[in-house]
């Protein structure tokens, strides 16, 4: 446990951090979910739909040090190839 005033306040920003990158995380895996489901029900515009609206939330997450980069553009990556594979 922490014993200095110092390492007291850094135990409380950094449980302040985690819940809000909990969220962000959280938030980021509904958009993906999202995608996932338009893509299972093989509605091709409602996947492009739900990517372009997941697309921006997964580099937000990416800005804020949620997720990495190249995490980040392999997912929308995979995801762009899932969604055009519906179309042909």
């Amino acid at each position: 446990m922490a014993n200095s005033p110092q390492a007291k306040k850094r135990a409380r920003q950094i449980e302040r951090r985690t819940a809000v990158n909990k969220a962000r995380r959280s938030r980021i895996r509904t958009f993906l979910r999202k995608v996932e489901e338009a893509i299972a029900t093989g509605d091709q515009a409602a996947a492009t739909a739900a990517l372009r609206l997941a697309q921006p939330e997964l580099m937000r997450g990416v800005t804020k040090g949620v997720v990495h980069k190249n995490t980040a553009a392999r997912k929308i990556s995979r995801l762009s190839a899932r969604v055009k594979a519906l179309g042909a």
